[in-house]
């Protein structure tokens, strides 16, 4: 069977492996826009980096008067126990010869002040009742405060009342490094091959139901036939799927955010003293990626510190493409669907609309409000995140994921993007099961799957806590993030 991905980011790369070692006959393309794995939204600074799993990002526990829902938080943390366990079967396999260079262990810390301490406070008290955020601990004594985030309390003054949660077992993990190894992996050793410099024009059907992919390579025009097609092109999916004809390409539409950071160097002994990613509540109107934190990123062995992020609204698919392309993926039945998203939502676009133009010195500002003393301490300059397309699906607009798959289970795709790569190996291995369920039937497939994933029922994950303590020690180790 030819199964042909489009995109080399983490999502299409997760996807190749895990169908090459569920099924080693099966031939695996990938095409991929840029010139290398894992350079566009998965590349180390155009995302944050949090292992994603729901221990500081208050937009997971959404309170409506004052009844707090962690039902999102409990699903996402359990989805990145069942990533790390992918991760740790690559460093098993000798995928990844060394852990340090795509996850380190770091700080996860939420802080707040007046009027959302209560909040916080509740927050606190229904997450550590769960042994998923067991080590959880909530503060509102300055000192033990700043003993967690000194970067941030530093120069903050003590009268300013504030609180915190910390847990010590959170992640910092470089999507670009773990896509890169990935990628290598699947070339050299399950003999996935990936063309680069190749641009999807449009997909269609061939009179044998097979899909005919146009692509342009290096400036030629060059066409893929595939049996199955998975596309994960960030926001690139968007327009692919309005040019599949299929009968639920109608329902959605994209809507493009942006985003910039400040980003600071910083010495291995700054970086020992502040380890943490500390994130805060987000302004009125602000999209869910657009919640302030300052984080400690690892790539390549340096240390740096990133504050935002600064949202924009940008109409381009990804970063690199232009407006033209955005206009060319729009159809007419989906102006309606803007224009609602316009109305329903016009606080958000209107804080889009001013972020866009937001410069240096009211980022600067921002972040003396977050941490003071910040923006003198550091050499801080600012630096373009990636793009990313959030999902308007049948005119509402969506803050998550959603896999589609065609009837015929010819077709996959992975539209939105939060949680995104934190949960890619879960997401595309419920994706590969919708859309290549034979693939599981064989007990040597079953075998496999549970090599890779030896516990990935989120259920099981979320109710057992012995099982889910087990799972978690055991990848733990491996990753060598195992607490000191």
């Amino acid at each position: 069977m030819n199964v042909t991905i489009i995109g080399a980011g983490i999502m299409g790369t997760t996807f190749a492996v895990l169908a090459k070692e569920l099924a080693p006959e099966l031939d695996v393309t990938i095409l991929e826009r840029l010139d290398g794995p894992g350079a566009g939204n998965s590349w180390v600074f155009n995302n944050a980096g949090t292992g994603h799993e729901a221990n500081c990002e208050l937009n997971y526990t959404p309170v409506d008067e004052e009844v707090i829902s962690v039902e999102k938080a409990l699903k996402i943390h359990a989805q990145f126990n069942v990533a790390k366990q992918f991760w740790a079967y690559l460093v098993e396999k000798g995928a990844i010869k060394e852990p340090k260079t795509f996850i380190n262990r770091t700080k996860h810390c939420t802080i707040v002040s007046e009027p959302s301490i209560p909040e916080l406070k509740l927050r606190y008290k229904e997450m550590s009742a769960h042994h998923f955020f067991e080590q959880m601990r909530f503060s509102e004594d300055f000192d033990e405060i700043k003993s967690w985030i000194p970067f941030t309390m530093e120069e903050r003054p003590r009268s300013d009342k504030m609180a915190a949660t910390v847990i010590e077992t959170g992640t910092d993990v470089n999507f670009g490094a773990l896509t890169e190894q990935m990628a290598e992996y699947a070339v050299k050793t399950l003999g996935v091959k990936i063309e680069y410099g190749t641009h999807v024009k449009r997909v269609h059907r061939s009179p044998s139901g097979s899909w005919l992919i146009e692509t342009e390579r290096r400036g030629s025009p060059v066409r893929h036939k595939a049996d199955v097609l998975f596309v994960g092109a960030g926001g690139g999916a968007f327009p692919i799927l309005k040019k599949s004809h299929l009968p639920f390409a109608r329902r959605f539409t994209g809507f493009p955010v942006g985003g910039r950071f400040l980003q600071a160097p910083i010495t291995a002994e700054q970086a020992e003293q502040y380890r943490a990613k500390t994130y805060g509540k987000a302004k009125v109107g602000a999209p869910p990626m657009s919640v302030p934190h300052l984080d400690l990123r690892v790539a390549d062995g340096q240390y740096y510190l990133l504050f935002g992020p600064f949202a924009s609204f940008k109409p381009v698919l990804e970063r690199g493409r232009g407006f033209l392309d955005y206009l060319k993926s729009m159809r007419l039945h989906d102006i309606p669907s803007l224009l609602n998203v316009a109305i329903e939502h016009f606080p958000l676009v209107k804080y889009l609309v001013s972020e866009t133009f937001k410069g240096e010195k009211s980022m600067f500002e921002e972040l003396e409000s977050f941490a003071p003393g910040m923006s003198k301490k550091f050499d801080w300059k600012p630096v373009e995140a990636g793009q990313r397309v959030q999902i308007i699906r049948d005119g509402d607009l969506q803050m998550g994921t959603e896999i589609l798959v065609s009837r015929d289970k010819t077709y996959g795709t992975l539209l939105g993007a939060s949680p995104g790569a934190s949960v890619s190996p879960e997401v595309m291995l419920r994706c590969l099961e919708q859309l290549m369920p034979d693939l599981f039937g064989k007990p040597e497939a079953q075998e496999k799957k549970k090599e890779m994933f030896p516990e990935d029922n989120l259920q099981t994950l979320s109710h057992d806590a012995d099982r889910y303590r087990e799972i978690r020690d055991l990848v733990n180790a491996r990753l060598g993030i195992t607490p000191e």
